[in-house]
């Protein structure tokens, strides 16, 4: 289905299995390379960990970034230390910060105080009815019983942690979901336009559209890829005209 030759990095959201991908991987066809990041092992890792847990993992060569949620900022900070391997980077309502920025300073006040109050007292796993609530809003029941089962709490570092003040210059695009309980359009938009993505779409799903519509999810990833410029720096497979990010 995709006819991008370069692989596919997969960035789960905070907490979420590898799994969640499985059908988009398998509707994008045998012929497109793809996998999921890890998670990095250890006590309380730091940001940089989870990206370095991506680079090492990933093919030889160049791969694109599709990256959902909090794995935004875990591709944000991949493309920034490894700015020559990542040739495209496609964020699905994925949060985006500003350079040397935080996940949490990415969130608006007073959004940001209540997570991380939330945080300091009852850790990185939201309650049951939360995740129900709004990361799996739109979901059956069997598939949010399984996210909730699997979810998985992460290292406060993935929320605190500032992304480092290095640029990157590639393709990138931004797909919003527009019936979205965890991140508002107001702020898919932000990110976006944070992310500097010339190529950007809609679905009409919840936070996990991987799970709710797999099959728009596989066509999104395959038009944003057969949308990049076709002058490309042959080198690096890069649009001729870089952006600054």
């Amino acid at each position: 289905m995709s006819t991008a030759r370069d692989p596919i990095m997969f960035l789960s959201g905070a907490g979420l299995p590898a799994w969640i991908w499985d059908d988009v991987r398998r509707d994008l066809g045998e012929g497109q390379h793809t996998c999921v990041a890890s998670r990095p092992q250890g006590d309380r890792p730091r940001l940089r960990d989870y990206a370095q847990v991506v680079i090492d993992s990933a093919p030889p060569g160049g791969f694109v970034i599709v990256a959902h949620s909090a794995g935004g900022v875990i591709g944000a900070e991949v493309a920034r230390l490894a700015p020559e391997r990542v040739s495209a980077f496609l964020a699905i309502s994925a949060v985006i910060p500003q350079p040397g920025q935080s996940f949490l300073s990415a969130m608006p006040v007073p959004n940001r105080w209540v997570l991380n109050a939330a945080m300091r007292v009852a850790g990185t796993r939201p309650p049951d009815s939360a995740i129900r609530r709004g990361l799996a809003h739109g979901l059956d029941e069997e598939i949010a019983d399984r996210i909730i089962a699997a979810f998985t709490p992460e290292s406060p570092a993935l929320y605190r942690d500032r992304t480092a003040h290095r640029s990157w210059s590639g393709w990138r695009g931004y797909l919003r979901t527009t019936d979205d309980h965890e991140l508002p359009m107001a702020l898919q938009q932000r990110c976006a336009q944070r992310l500097g993505a010339a190529w950007q779409d809609d679905l009409d799903t919840g936070h996990l559209p991987m799970l709710e519509d797999h099959r728009a999810v596989a066509a999104a990833i395959t038009r944003f890829l057969g949308a990049r410029p076709s002058h490309r720096d042959p080198s690096t497979s890069r649009p001729a005209r870089p952006l600054s990010w």
